[in-house]
């Protein structure tokens, strides 16, 4: 059955509630109170305006430094995939508690288009953590502890792959073992990145940095959509398991179908865009987001990619919901 498309009506009103979610979000954290401090460093480095909507939203500060996070996690997925090493140490320094990466392996590509794709996305993310960096000045957080090893079954890439059914339970999964392998691990990060920057977009209030959010915005979906169409391309198998991380990450974040597989449809239409009956893409809150990073369904503040969390003051997911 086909949704019908909403009104502008239910549109504005959808928005209204999200909006209403994340408020609550941010009380129960108490990020606004937090993050003053970080909107005023913000603002002192030529960062503009730290205000934020409403007394319980976050500073554009936070929203930077959250995705910030989620940047240290891609660029080190990737640099590992493409060149063997991560981050330079000069990129992982900051407030908060710098950690370091548990570390993958390069990718033995079978493919070189694959292989070019990877180190172009590899670049690109390299790019964003320098460009938020930047941006942050003397407020930017440090490099988190990241797990994006490979080999160990306990590890966070094995329990995301055992969750989605693509291992047993108990058995590893090494996204650099392969170009299927690879493009699988990508396709756990890629959407979430996208409708974690949707997600944000409203809350900045400095244009600057609004510009420059819908600048990666639309560098992560192109990401995200280089990913689905190769594997669309790798054939019903590897179509089959896209689906079954779509479904693990769609069980983690709340009860609302907000993510997609890339199999075709009964009319034979491939799903390289997942979007809702008018044609947008979805959004996910920071809590939403951090329940799928940290492979939970509860509230908490760790574990999956980030095993001892995330640096800044949004940094705790939400129970299932």
């Amino acid at each position: 059955m086909i949704d019908l498309p909403a009104s502008p009506q239910e549109i504005l009103q959808r928005r209204s509630d999200k909006l209403k979610e994340r408020r609550m979000f941010f009380r129960k954290t108490g990020g606004f109170a937090a993050g003053m401090a970080g909107g005023a460093i913000l603002t002192a480095c030529g960062g503009g305006s730290g205000d934020a909507i409403g007394a319980d939203a976050p500073t554009d500060a936070e929203i930077l430094n959250f995705a910030l996070n989620l940047e240290y996690l891609e660029a080190q997925f990737y640099l590992y995939a493409t060149t063997g090493a991560g981050l330079p140490d000069a990129l992982t320094t900051g407030t908060g508690t710098r950690g370091t990466a548990r570390g993958g392996s390069r990718v033995p590509f079978s493919d070189p288009v694959v292989a070019a794709y990877a180190k172009e996305i590899a670049a690109d993310e390299l790019a964003h953590v320098a460009f938020l960096r930047n941006a942050l000045g003397s407020s930017a957080v440090a490099m988190p502890s990241i797990d994006v090893g490979g080999t160990d079954p306990n590890g966070a890439f094995s329990k995301a792959a055992q969750a989605a059914g693509l291992v047993p339970v108990g058995t590893a999964f090494n996204p650099y073992k392969d170009d299927l392998s690879f493009l699988l691990g990508a396709f756990i990060f890629e959407d979430v990145g996208v409708t974690a920057y949707k997600g944000a977009s409203p809350l900045i209030q400095n244009k600057t940095y609004l510009e420059a959010a819908a600048g990666i915005l639309a560098a992560e979906a192109y990401h995200a959509g280089l990913v689905r169409t190769v594997l669309y391309a790798k054939g019903v198998d590897a179509q089959a398991a896209a689906g079954k991380i779509s479904d693990a990450r769609d069980s983690l974040d709340n009860s609302k179908d907000v993510d997609q597989g890339i199999a075709p449809d009964a009319a034979g239409a491939a799903n390289i865009v997942p979007l809702d009956a008018n044609g947008i893409a979805y959004s996910r809150s920071p809590d939403d987001v951090l329940n799928i990073v940290y492979l939970t369904r509860d509230a908490a503040s760790q574990g999956g990619f980030f095993p001892a969390g995330v640096n800044g003051n949004l940094r705790l997911s939400s129970a299932y919901m």
